[in-house]
Parts: structure tokens; C-alpha cells; sequence
């Protein structure tokens, strides 16, 4: 190689190290962040016990996950699109069941108003897989049952408003999904499995609580209504 040729490819090599490699922009996945603490995760779910803190900024996130959960407080907050775009503050009544697809990316900041309360809920990543229903003959599935109102509906969850009528037992059931029940309104239910088995659990706002699919029992109020929204997993 003569020493021309040598030096014209030197210069070129040089010229290729100045070029800035261009890539995508990242952001970070929405949770873990301040204010949110991880409740559980297993093959299906991650579940999030999520605050809006007041005047503590956020940064922008893209959700990773399909997500599903449920609102427990109403605050105010600011939600900023990656274009600067802030959406409308629409007040809504709790508990508010809710979905959202993956892949949006935004911030969202609580606007520490006087008096505001801090806006809190359960939010659930929800994994990808496939998994069929377990079905039990001669056993009603879990929901629909009476008094649960359907509130979402789509290819990945049905979620279910339903509050225990004290004295009032809900007969043997299976759960054909896994699901995820977050409670609202607190008490204590009883719980009776296919074996004649027991168990008493006390339950407040914001206890999230997985339920595989497969589980036969049957559930009664024994203190107090508790509500909660129950997240079945398709």
C-alpha cells in the first residue's frame, strides 16, 4: 500500500470517530420512582403501591407494560406529553378502576394544591403470556356473581366492582383467572376452600391480594362491607 493511500485512509478513519452516533431516546420504565413502593411480583403481575407525591418532580417514563389498577384517593395532578402537551385535570370519583395500554410516555406530577389530598393508588404491570382458564364442572366461575359491576373490559382484564354484603355468603366459586383483588372499603371476610379449609383475613384500603386461577371457595362479610376491584388477568 503506497503511503498515500495509507494516509487517505488514516484521514477517513479519523473523520468516521467525529461522527456522533446517533441513537434513540430512552426513558426509564413508569415505576419504581418516589412515591411508589412494589407490593408483590409473580409470573403474571407487578403490583404497585403508587403516590403522587406533592411538589416532587418526576421525569419522564414510558410504560412497559400494559396496566391495570385501581384509584383509592383523587388528587390533582399534571400529566405532560412529550410535546409539552399537558392534559385536561379531570376530577373522578373513588375507587375508579382503570387501564392503560403500553408504551405511553409522559410525566405525571402531583400540583400540590392547598387542601389537595395526595392522589393514591394500586397499579398492576401486566406480563405477556397466554394462559387458559381453569374450569370446574358444576362450579360457577368467580365472577359474574350478583352485585359486581363489570367496570373495564378488554383483551387483557375484566375488572369487577363488588362489595360483600355482610351475613350474606357467596357460594363455592372458582376463580377460572388469575386476578388480583384490591381493597377499598375495609372488614373482615371468611373464607371456606373445596377441602372444608378456613381462613379469617382482615382487610383495609389499598391490600392487594393475588388469587391463582383454580382457586375454588366460597367468601362471607363477617365484619363490616369490604369493597374492593377485582382485576381477572386474560
Amino acid at each position: 500500500m503506497s503511503a498515500l493511500r495509507r494516509m487517505m485512509l488514516l484521514s477517513l478513519f479519523a473523520v468516521v470517530l467525529l461522527v456522533p452516533v446517533v441513537t434513540a431516546q430512552t426513558y426509564p420504565h413508569a415505576f419504581p420512582r418516589t412515591g411508589v413502593t412494589k407490593l408483590f411480583e409473580n409470573e403474571r403481575v407487578i403490583a404497585w403501591d403508587v403516590k403522587w407525591l406533592h411538589d416532587v418532580p418526576q421525569p419522564y417514563h414510558r410504560h412497559q407494560y400494559d396496566m391495570a389498577g385501581v384509584y383509592t384517593v383523587y388528587g390533582p395532578i399534571q400529566v405532560t406529553g412529550l410535546d409539552g402537551t399537558v392534559a385536561p385535570i379531570t376530577p373522578f370519583a373513588v375507587p375508579r378502576p382503570y387501564f392503560q395500554p403500553k408504551d405511553i410516555t409522559h410525566k405525571e406530577e402531583a400540583m400540590g394544591l392547598a387542601g389537595a389530598p395526595v392522589r393514591e393508588a394500586v397499579m398492576l404491570d401486566l406480563k405477556e403470556g397466554a394462559f387458559a382458564p381453569v374450569t370446574r364442572p358444576g362450579t360457577p366461575a368467580a365472577f359474574p356473581r350478583e352485585g359486581a359491576a363489570k367496570a373495564i373490559d378488554n383483551a387483557r382484564v375484566v375488572e369487577w366492582d363488588y362489595v360483600w354484603i355482610p351475613g350474606r355468603s357467596v357460594e363455592t366459586r372458582i376463580y377460572e383467572r388469575d386476578a388480583v383483588e384490591v381493597f377499598f372499603d375495609p372488614g373482615t371476610l371468611r373464607y371456606r376452600t373445596a377441602d372444608g379449609k378456613e381462613q379469617t383475613r382482615t382487610v383495609k384500603r389499598k391490600d392487594a391480594h393475588f388469587i391463582p386461577r383454580g382457586t375454588v371457595r366460597s367468601e362471607e362479610a363477617i365484619a363490616g362491607a369490604p369493597r374492593a376491584v377485582i382485576v381477572e388477568l386474560k
